[in-house]
């Protein structure tokens, strides 16, 4: 068996070691290979406590320990993470993946698809460098996947803009800023070298985006001489979505942002990138003659898909909801600060241990407790201001 490999990115590049690994002959193209995105490069314990070579490999990483919370209306918290999140240029991290998939014997080729094909035996694949057959595709080509008929099928409502500042500088700890009526959020994330300073938000333009972004920059005082401005497409399916989401056909897989695979709420999309190409690769391994890619949605529902699905329908609330008089974002910096018990919770959702199908459970059987060590730390009348006092 022949498996091509479409994207050379995080997600393509792992699927490619891991069947490359496996013996299974393994081409992956992609006309840019390494390359840097906006995006934080934040990698979870959920990520590297299934992949450790992520924490001993020595390309350059920052592990941070802290997050600063901050929304409308609230004192900002400072939130200590008992796992630390590792932070990597994504050209580093990129390209650490891909030098572990030639390591494993994978050929790899700096090229663009210009079409690919479906054959009685498999596909031909055309690319500037001529042509290509293979017996099965792995389509990781990310989110704005110029192979239409193959991968998920992104729509205006299943996307989100994301972009960005890379500012010179250094930081110890993230900074997250919820924003008033925005489905996202801004985010600085320290790296190696310099800040990812940069905005998601799904409903808006990209350009009233970049206006937010700046405004809240002009207000820390980060400037933007000798920053690099950057842009990216990143899923965020709506509820529907989840339920006709194309991750398979006839012959061919999809991982990563290629398949739609991004968590709705944080947007984040390195964790998911990397096991949706481990368990693609599982599945062809398990059973090289499987062409519909039914073992492979099964797999995927049942290992994160399901939780994201449900995510996907807390995303609203989650940044736009009230609760108490007050914004959710609000409310949910408050709580942090006031209460160990939801403390508890934002940890586990930051490290990625807590799944969205058992937050609303594990939220109301402590909310009296949670409420409780709010009052006793504040008192309700704090808590729940005038307007007057909230200015």
């Amino acid at each position: 068996m022949k498996v091509a490999i479409l994207g050379g990115g995080p997600s393509g590049a792992f699927a490619a070691e891991r069947l490359a690994a496996a013996g299974v002959k393994t081409i992956l193209l992609d006309e840019k290979l390494a390359w840097e995105k906006p995006c934080g490069g934040g990698l979870t314990w959920k990520a590297y406590s299934q992949y450790p070579f992520l924490t001993s490999d020595s390309t350059p990483h920052k592990i941070v320990r802290e997050t600063v919370l901050s929304a409308p209306k609230s004192v900002p918290v400072n939130l200590k993470l008992d796992h630390p999140l590792l932070i990597y240029s994504r050209f580093d991290l990129n390209n650490l993946l891909l030098k572990r998939a030639e390591t494993a014997g994978v050929q790899i080729e700096k090229t663009r698809v210009l079409s690919a094909d479906r054959t009685s035996t498999g596909w031909k694949l055309r690319t500037r460098n001529g042509d290509i057959e293979a017996d099965r595709c792995i389509v990781a080509t990310g989110a704005r996947n110029p192979l239409r008929q193959l991968g998920t099928e992104l729509t205006s409502s299943d996307a989100m803009s994301a972009l960005g500042y890379y500012v010179p500088g250094n930081r110890e700890a993230i900074d997250i800023q919820f924003l008033p009526g925005l489905e996202g959020y801004i985010w600085v994330f320290p790296r190696c070298g310099h800040l990812s300073v940069g905005i998601c938000g799904k409903g808006e333009t990209a350009q009233a985006l970049r206006q937010r972004l700046e405004r809240y920059m002009d207000e820390q005082a980060i400037s933007r001489k000798d920053a690099t401005f950057y842009s990216h497409l990143l899923p965020a399916l709506d509820t529907p979505a989840w339920k006709k989401n194309r991750v398979a056909g006839d012959g061919w897989l999809a991982t990563g942002d290629a398949a739609g695979l991004v968590d709705p709420i944080t947007g984040e999309g390195l964790y998911y990138a990397m096991r949706s190409a481990d368990l693609a690769a599982q599945t062809l391994l398990a059973d090289p003659a499987e062409l519909t890619g039914a073992a492979y949605r099964r797999q995927l529902r049942k290992d994160f898909v399901g939780d994201l699905e449900f995510g996907s329908r807390l995303a609203n609330r989650v940044f736009t909801g009230k609760f108490l008089f007050g914004s959710v974002p609000t409310r949910m910096v408050q709580f942090t600060r006031l209460s160990p018990r939801f403390r508890d919770v934002m940890q586990d959702l930051f490290e990625g241990s807590q799944p969205y199908l058992g937050l609303k459970r594990r939220l109301f059987m402590n909310l009296n407790w949670s409420l409780l060590e709010i009052v006793c730390n504040l008192g309700f009348g704090r808590l729940v201001p005038d307007r007057e006092t909230a200015r």
